[in-house]
This record gives C-alpha cells, sequence and structure tokens, in this order.
C-alpha cells in the first residue's frame, strides 16, 4: 500500500467531503426546519448512498458511462432539474413545531440515497476518488478502502452539517428568520450549480 497516496486520499476526501456542496447546504437547512433527530434518515442516505456509488463505480459501473456518454448528460441535467425543485421547496420552507402535521417533511433515506447519482459535486468525487487514487491498495482493496473511508467521512461530515443547523434553532426562533436562512441556503444551492453550466 502507498501510504503517501492513502494521505493523499484522506486529505482530498475530507475537503471534498466538509465544504459546502448541495449535501451539506440541504442537511444544514434540515437540521434548522426539522432538528437532528428527524435529519438522521438524510445523513444515512447520503452517507450509505455516496458510498454505495463509489463501490458500484470502481468495480466497473463507470464503464457503463464511458459506452453510453449520454447517460452522463441525462443525470446532468436531471440533477439540476433536481436541484431547482429542491431549492425552491427550502426557500418555502419554515420552521415546523414538534405537533405540527408537516407532509413534506425532511428527505428521506430512499430519496437521499438516489440522490447521490445526479448531484454533480458527488460525481466529481467518485471520478476523482476512483481514478486519481486507484494506487491506494491492489484491486479490490483499494475500492475496499475507499468506500470504508468514504463511510467514515461521510458520517462525520453529515452528521456535523445537520448538527450544526440543529444548533441554529435557539438562535434562529422567529419564522421571519428560518425563513430568510433557508432562502440564503436554496440560493447557495442553486449556486453549487455553477460548475455544471460552466461544463456545458
Amino acid at each position: 500500500m502507498s501510504h503517501s497516496l492513502l494521505i493523499a486520499f484522506v486529505m482530498f476526501a475530507v475537503v471534498m467531503f466538509f465544504t459546502p456542496g448541495p449535501n451539506n447546504i440541504m442537511l444544514l437547512s434540515s437540521g434548522l426546519t426539522y432538528g437532528f433527530r428527524r435529519t438522521l434518515p438524510h445523513v444515512a442516505g447520503i452517507t450509505i448512498g455516496f458510498a454505495f456509488m463509489i463501490g458500484a463505480v470502481g468495480l466497473g459501473l463507470g464503464t457503463i458511462f464511458i459506452t453510453y456518454p449520454v447517460l452522463q448528460t441525462v443525470l446532468k441535467y436531471a440533477g439540476v432539474a433536481y436541484l431547482v425543485y429542491l431549492a425552491a421547496a427550502i426557500a418555502m420552507s419554515g420552521p415546523v413545531a414538534p405537533d405540527q402535521d408537516n407532509r413534506r417533511g425532511p428527505m428521506t433515506f430512499w430519496g437521499a440515497a438516489m440522490f447521490q447519482w445526479i448531484n454533480a459535486k458527488g460525481w466529481v468525487m467518485v471520478i476523482g476518488t476512483i481514478t486519481a487514487y486507484a494506487g491506494i491498495a491492489g484491486f479490490p482493496w483499494n475500492i475496499v478502502i475507499q468506500v470504508m473511508l468514504s463511510l467514515l467521512l461521510g458520517t462525520l461530515s453529515c452528521s456535523a452539517w445537520a448538527l450544526f443547523g440543529s444548533a441554529l434553532r435557539p438562535v434562529l426562533t422567529s419564522p421571519k428568520a428560518v425563513r430568510a436562512f433557508n432562502i440564503v441556503m436554496a440560493a447557495l444551492l442553486l449556486a453549487s450549480l455553477w460548475p455544471v453550466f460552466m461544463d456545458a
């Protein structure tokens, strides 16, 4: 195993997992709107869904996208459409009282897991992980290491962002403040689409 490559991969993963992106922005907003406990399925869906994607692409699913490049385009624009929808939903979200019936609710485990497949930043991370750090160990142990580190760092980063949002609940107490915060989060979510359009 290349220890220097392993260290480089961990540094890359820490930066990519902990910096703002669609997942982290949505977790921050969900933590504020619904609280940490109700956001846990969202956290688990991102963490497990992304790790599964690394494993699937690393074990050969990525060749499908090489063979049929139109699939990448379809996923990219489906992701854009879904992120615009999520941004609108976040912008309209207000504080939820514990006894309030809110039909939309936080993102589900499966919704968060499936979102990874249309998340532009997620694909950048997967491609960077699989291609740049393939020599971290022999196949298939390199994929196993990447998946396990993704599960660990994903759990830490997703929990941290959701907890940060939840910690803001005592500070942002008025409905107007929560709505203003969510509008800013929605704007940041839309801003995260800029690299997609630059690549178009």
